[in-house]
């Protein structure tokens, strides 16, 4: 990768980076458009609300354990022709999607969809760091992560939009559409990055290193924090804050844009000390808990304490990305397909803790959860700071992995 990264201009290197965040930001409005739209498809397939959802969690599951097992299963494939794969697969998903009258047949193109996303995910990460010199590398990572971040304020609205106007059949279709022309854009700009390093069995040891473990718990609670609260923010807001209507949209679109700003400049930070980036983005995300927990009464301090959970929460994304690459090392192609799962498993772990604060208790107890959750993510990007990638002098070539170990 490193000969490409020497040869490839900085225009260049932005036009592969802007088709893999527009690659990332179908995927991601497709992964969450069924939200917006959950009720017209339960009606229409016949069955319940609840059924329907469950398509939600088949996605997330199929990103989660599918995505690895696929990454894993091309480890040895060029990641441009991964890219395009996943991409066609993932439009033959959506057309199944589309077409299909069954239930069963609906929620198992959802789990597919769900997996190839997570394929695209590890060989974009791949790809985005191999254009760009390592010490870009944590803003190549914002530019993919961001894609998905953008999906969630911009696409999911746009896509809800688009359902109610068109039917949900039609916005998936849109979809479609939106994913042949990334397609076409990935094979006319997207160069050939062969595989580094060995298969799946000699990089899983390095994948799946304490070291590198450490940093994905750091994924699982941090995100666990943020949907502890998130998941069931709206009847936080009616009934704590006191706002309903147009004002929680408000509250939603904020938060929303937050998590996209958060994304693009948290690259910066990556570079500059990931690490460090970790330690404060977590204590962010812990203050923003405590001012919506213990002063989510008062509007404006809700409203600064969402903007601030999603700014940090997000920032931290591309830090999260890069020190598990980083410590990864010769294991990182593997290990780019790990966050993803991680931060799926995070939002349901965060789901369940906030249903069952609100069923015990009141919409007030459901922060409280998130904030103890916060917490222990502070203290674990404390104790994870000092971690080092491993010393192997085979692996002098890789690209990335200098991370800033020097904090």
């Amino acid at each position: 990768m490193s000969n490409q990264q020497a040869v490839m201009s900085g225009g260049r290197a932005n036009l592969v980076l802007a088709t893999l965040f527009l690659g990332m930001f179908v995927l991601g409005t497709a992964e969450l458009l069924v939200v917006g739209v959950l009720n017209v498809i339960a009606a229409d397939l016949q069955v319940s609300i609840p059924a329907a959802g469950a398509s939600v969690t088949g996605y997330a599951l199929g990103l989660a354990i599918g995505g690895p097992l696929l990454a894993a299963l091309t480890i040895r494939l060029d990641k441009r022709l991964v890219l395009a794969g996943a991409l066609l697969l993932f439009i033959l998903a959506n057309l199944v999607t589309v077409l299909t009258a069954s239930y069963g047949l609906f929620l198992t193109a959802r789990v597919g969809t769900g997996a190839f996303q997570g394929l695209f995910i590890a060989a974009a990460f791949g790809v985005g760091i191999s254009v760009v010199p390592p010490e870009r590398m944590g803003r190549a990572i914002s530019v993919v992560v961001s894609g998905v971040t953008v999906s969630a304020a911009l696409g999911v609205p746009l896509g809800t939009l688009a359902g109610q106007l068109l039917g949900w059949r039609g916005s998936f279709v849109a979809i479609v559409v939106v994913s042949v022309v990334a397609l076409i854009a990935t094979l006319a700009v997207v160069p050939s990055v062969p595989s580094s390093g060995g298969g799946a069995g000699s990089q899983a040891k390095y994948a799946f290193a304490p070291r590198v473990l450490a940093v994905l718990v750091l994924h699982v609670l941090v995100f666990a924090a943020i949907y502890t609260a998130l998941t069931y923010i709206v009847p936080f807001l009616e009934t704590v804050t006191g706002v309903s209507g147009p004002w929680i949209s408000v509250f939603l679109l904020a938060y929303g844009v937050a998590t996209a700003v958060g994304s693009m400049s948290g690259g910066r930070f990556a570079d500059r000390s990931a690490a460090r980036t970790l330690i404060v983005g977590s204590i962010g995300v812990t203050a923003a808990l405590a001012v919506l927990h213990l002063m989510g009464a008062v509007a404006l301090l809700a409203a600064v304490a969402v903007l601030a959970m999603g700014l940090f929460g997000m920032g931290m994304a591309p830090s999260l990305q890069y020190r598990v690459v980083s410590l990864a090392g010769p294991g990182g192609a593997l290990a780019q397909s790990l966050p993803a799962s991680a931060v799926n498993v995070g939002i349901a772990f965060g789901s369940f803790a906030g249903g069952v604060a609100i069923e015990r208790s009141t919409a007030s107890s459901v922060v409280l959860p998130g904030l103890v959750i916060a917490v222990i993510a502070v203290a674990v990007a404390w104790a994870t700071r000092n971690l080092t990638p491993p010393v192997v002098e085979a692996d002098s070539a890789q690209p990335s992995l200098t991370d800033d170990m020097q904090v």
